[in-house]
């Protein structure tokens, strides 16, 4: 894992941002998102969309174009409070209400017209460690696509995971569906 933190940190610094060919970004150099998700007990990497619980993600997010190895990127800055509320599937979901600061890298995969489709990864801490992830270190691997609506303005549908990446004992995880609106400037 600390190789592909280094990985992260390193390519933000040394790529080349090419704006104007980035779908995420359509020519601009900014960029602001807000993304809302519900909760899915899993620990697998790619959660089944099954097992849904009271547990929901909030996170507002700034990106700026950068690369990958090559391929159009974003590196973001994300702010993210998780709430829970009840129990359910055996755990009590208000006790993970927690902010976490995440860095993250979304890479684009392909796309077409206006839609694109990517993978990220990315880093950060939690407020608090509990007894469902272990740690305040957490990593994180996200799937998506997006919809530009406009050059400015995109929509787009992820799947997110978040875990200690079996840095403790405890490695459940936090696993969100959820959708996204975009604007870049």
């Amino acid at each position: 894992m600390r190789k592909i933190t280094y990985a992260l940190l390193l390519s933000s610094v040394v790529a080349t941002a090419h704006a104007e060919i980035n779908p995420f970004f359509s020519g601009y150099e900014n960029q602001i998102a807000f993304n809302v998700g519900t909760g899915v007990n899993s620990g697998f990497l790619i959660p089944p969309p099954s097992q849904f619980v009271p547990y929901t993600m909030f996170q507002f997010q700034y990106s700026q174009p950068t690369t990958f190895f090559k391929l159009q990127a974003r590196q973001s800055l994300n702010l993210i409070m998780n709430v829970g509320y009840g129990k359910k599937y055996g755990w009590h979901w208000d006790s993970y209400t927690i902010p976490i600061v995440m860095l993250s890298e979304d890479i684009i995969l392909a796309d077409w017209h206006d839609w694109y489709f990517y993978t990220g990864i990315g880093v950060g801490m939690q407020g608090q460690q509990n007894e469902r992830i272990g740690s305040k270190l957490l990593f994180g691997f996200k799937l998506g696509t997006g919809y530009k609506i406009t050059d400015c303005v995109g929509i787009e549908l992820f799947m997110q995971h978040m875990s200690n990446g079996n840095t403790a004992p405890e490695n459940n995880s936090y696993a969100f569906y959820g959708m996204g609106l975009t604007y870049s400037f």
